[in-house]
């Protein structure tokens, strides 16, 4: 093997290790904030009610972005598919600030709790007992491959700036199918969750 070889592949170590540490650090913060582990303020701007509606039109958006960048790429199109998975990229991050902002100010929202009082009553229970096991299916599995799909995305960009597309499409073929249900289920997740919203 090459001293050339040998750096990249040193490189590419030094990459996952990184991303390894920014996954566990950014599922750390979002467990703190989530869980309320710091001291909620008991006041806070009224924006902050609106970030799950954004959060969910940034899903749907990265949705029609990743959808278009799949066709781009069909098309032999790499200029468009890089400036459609940047923008997707950077949406996605903007989605995870927002995310954490809204679940760490905002508190929880049961599905099924009509009268708003965070529990859930036998005759609610009964009324969403039919659709809530979906839901929760739903929820728990958007929940866990968004986890598991950051690393991805994140060796997916990195194999592509470096213009290594062998490596870039094996990781993509993973990421790329996981990132889009992500999306999506994120949009459905939203819409069958909002008329139990509280504000």
């Amino acid at each position: 093997m090459g001293a050339n070889a040998l750096l990249q592949k040193q490189n590419d170590k030094t990459v996952f290790k990184i991303v390894l540490l920014v996954t566990v650090l950014i599922c750390i913060v979002v467990v703190v904030l989530n869980q309320k582990l710091i001291p909620v303020p008991q006041v806070f701007p009224s924006f902050i009610y609106k970030l799950p509606a954004l959060n969910a039109c940034i899903n749907g958006t990265c949705t029609i972005l990743l959808l278009a960048s799949l066709w781009a790429i069909k098309r032999k199109n790499i200029s468009l598919h890089k400036k459609l998975n940047l923008t997707a990229f950077f949406l996605s991050g903007l989605f995870l600030i927002s995310y954490v902002t809204a679940h760490y100010f905002i508190p929880d929202t049961k599905f099924g709790d009509i009268n708003h009082d965070h529990i859930l009553q036998t005759d609610e229970l009964l009324l969403v007992k039919g659709v809530r096991p979906y839901y929760l299916v739903l929820l728990l599995s958007h929940i866990l491959l968004a986890v598991v799909v950051l690393p991805l995305i994140l060796l997916s960009f990195y194999f592509a700036l470096k213009d290594d597309r062998v490596k870039h499409r094996k990781i993509t073929r993973f990421s790329y199918p996981v990132w889009l249900y992500v999306t999506i289920s994120g949009v459905v997740v939203y819409l069958l969750i909002s008329p139990y919203y509280n504000y």
